[in-house]
């Protein structure tokens, strides 16, 4: 791993400020953590996170990778938690499916960036970029987002439903548009890995993160039949694994 990074605890300000040291750059996190259980991070902790730098004299980062470009039901997910950052890195989603990586700052700290100092495999050929200019067209056109929203409270309210059917084995649902989680129990999590590879023998791609959450990361052209289809399947699949 990268040197030089220290990790707070979750959600506890009082602790990453005790963190902050004369040494201290940046601080850096997901609005919407992906890979650490589909957990939101509440407004309220952001702004505190935004005070903090403010304070200190710190670079707010937001690694928007899994969260930007639509699939919070906004085209960044910070857009919809009053908190700007400094500066926020991008990938995946914004080429399309073809390789890309971008990172994005406010002008006097891009302006520190000068031919050479930064490197990327992927950051720049021409015909990613294209691609990512034509997913922005796409995501941004009337009526796009709109969608991808109302289909994530579509979807998220079917999550629910299944939590409901096993509440000794399902916590709850919970995510930002069509970045979700249904949360186990400590009693369902030992049959995450089982879900995951029964959903697979069906047909469908779904993970299973920090040992706690089923991630659900569907095309933002997704259809509600479609995720009827996955919600029937997985209603099926943990029915069998929680009997």
């Amino acid at each position: 791993m990268p040197a030089g990074f220290k990790h707070a605890p979750f959600g506890d300000l009082a602790a990453l400020e005790h963190m902050i040291s004369a040494g201290t750059c940046a601080i850096l996190c997901e609005p919407l953590q992906g890979e650490g259980g589909v957990r939101p991070l509440s407004p309220e902790y952001l702004r505190g996170i935004r005070q903090l730098c403010d304070r200190h004299g710190l670079f707010l980062i937001f690694d928007e990778v899994q969260t930007g470009i639509g699939h919070t039901g906004t085209l960044f997910a910070h857009q919809q938690l009053g908190v700007e950052p400094d500066i926020m890195t991008l990938a995946k989603a914004l080429g399309g499916g073809l390789p890309i990586g971008a990172m994005l700052a406010r002008e006097h700290i891009a302006a520190a960036f000068t031919p050479g100092t930064h490197a990327s495999t992927f950051g720049g050929n021409p015909v990613v970029c294209a691609a990512a200019g034509a997913v922005l067209d796409i995501i941004l056109a009337d009526g796009f987002l709109a969608s991808v929203r109302r289909k994530g409270e579509y979807f998220q309210a079917g999550l629910q439903k299944l939590a409901a059917r096993f509440p000794a084995e399902i916590a709850t649902a919970r995510g930002m548009a069509l970045l979700l989680g249904l949360v186990f129990t400590e009693k369902g999590a030992m049959k995450g890995g089982e879900v995951v590879a029964k959903m697979m023998e069906r047909g469908f791609l779904i993970n299973f993160t920090a040992n706690i959450a089923l991630r659900f990361v569907p095309p933002l052209i997704v259809s509600e039949e479609e995720i009827d289809l996955l919600l029937a399947a997985l209603g099926d699949v943990l029915a069998e694994v929680f009997s």
